[in-house]
């Protein structure tokens, strides 16, 4: 299916990572599958798991003023716990929180996303089965699996059947615009049948987006903490934390700077990406103060470049300019993105065709600019010259190059 156009035109989204591991700040998930959190005591946390604060429209008006296109929100990890009153297995917080996150995004003209992990380590069926040719672990996780003679396919069939039952009541209630898999690791292709989940979704609802970790029906890469260095052909989204932690974990102070921020969008929004930037609320529904301002901050840079950032495509490939860049939809105006104060000309190399103009994003202030050398097809380099203090960003500074025509680029190794 085609992709849908919202999606690379978002270039930012909200990730949400709020659950029961909130009420104690341990790793979701892994810390009982891990075993450095007993599983009884992991799932005491249910009933201290209030929400007690939890206003979707603030969630809502923060991630719009941060200029996302759209929100995810782990409707249910690897721990089983559904954030809403699912009629499918025993496991969920007693009530709904989805269905008033779905409207509060959609009243700020937000696109909804759910996450939903394949895998579910406190099912009585989910242990059912292995992965062909998974070499044995010096001892299988027994949440997760069981030895290749002791596999049970009835059980897995009723796992399949109880995980087909609460994906169809999130398409159906929510009509997510995007749904975020994971866990896919665990099991194969085949064993997670998801041809035919694919299928029951886009029933419920046709246009869906899907990440990668949806086997063999994803519209788009997925790589997580990590910024590529060469970044995936095709549209693609960076996971990434505000901290260390996906969920809120009361010890971790060891927040990204503003500046830091901006530089993995601009970065990340230059090679064709988007960002998908996670927040951990409390276990109230509260959003903590350093993530607020961090997103507020992420905001008013974006607002104040909105020209270099939506209605634009991935720019320059690496070595024709020292920084990000990206690309006005009609190939006509380059945006050059400054992180620090340059201290002679900039350059730019294998620009074919001429310059109109260079000014400054924001203050519209304009630059000189001039060409050298150059000899047959290998053109010379633009030279660009520096802006003033007075017109340099705090945190990024951003260069509209108007051009003549349609980029082109010169990707030859010169006469020789």
């Amino acid at each position: 299916m085609p992709m849908q156009p919202w999606f690379t035109d978002a270039k930012l989204g909200i990730f949400v990572h709020w659950g029961i591991y909130a009420v104690d700040g341990v790793p979701e998930s892994w810390s009982f599958y891990d075993g450095t959190v007993p599983y009884d005591r992991y799932m005491s946390q249910l009933d201290r798991f209030t929400a007690s604060r939890y206003d979707p429209r603030d969630w809502a008006r923060l991630f719009a003023r941060a200029g996302a296109g759209y929100a995810v929100l782990t409707s249910r990890h690897h721990d089983g716990v559904a954030l809403w009153d699912t009629a499918h297995g025993n496991l969920d917080v007693g009530r709904d929180l989805i269905a008033g996150y779905a409207d509060a995004l959609r009243e700020q003209g937000l696109k909804v996303g759910l996450y939903y992990s394949h895998s579910d380590w406190s099912h009585p069926d989910y242990a059912s089965t292995r992965k062909p040719g998974r070499p044995p672990e010096p001892a299988d996780n027994p949440y997760s699996e069981v030895a290749a003679e002791d596999e049970d396919l009835a059980a897995w069939a009723r796992f399949l059947a109880y995980r087909d039952g609460q994906v169809t009541e999130l398409a159906s209630r929510y009509k997510p615009d995007l749904l975020w898999f994971d866990g896919e690791w665990e099991r194969s292709e085949e064993q997670w049948r998801i041809r035919e989940l694919a299928a029951l979704i886009r029933s419920e609802v046709p246009d869906v987006v899907f990440n990668a970790r949806m086997l063999g029906e994803g519209d788009y890469a997925t790589p997580e903490q990590g910024a590529p260095v060469v970044p995936p052909d095709g549209p693609w989204e960076l996971c990434l934390t505000i901290n260390d932690s996906w969920g809120h974990q009361h010890h971790d102070r060891n927040h990204k700077s503003v500046a830091q921020l901006i530089r993995y969008f601009t970065e990340t929004i230059g090679g064709g990406g988007n960002l998908l930037l996670g927040v951990g609320p409390r276990e109230d529904g509260t959003i903590p103060a350093e993530q607020v301002e961090r997103l507020e901050g992420l905001g008013d840079w974006i607002a104040k470049h909105a020209e270099a950032v939506y209605g634009t495509e991935r720019g320059l490939p690496a070595g024709h300019h020292y920084g990000p860049s990206t690309l006005s939809k009609d190939r006509r105006t380059l945006y050059l993105i400054l992180f620090d104060a340059p201290r002679a000309e900039l350059n730019v190399r294998g620009l074919l065709g001429s310059v109109r103009r260079v000014t400054v994003l924001g203050s519209g202030t304009e630059l000189a600019h001039r060409i050298t050398g150059g000899l047959h097809e290998t053109p010379g380099v633009l030279w660009i010259e520096p802006p003033t203090e007075a017109d340099l960003d705090p945190h990024a500074t951003v260069l509209a190059v108007e051009l003549d025509g349609e980029l082109e680029l010169y990707r030859g190794s010169g006469r020789s």
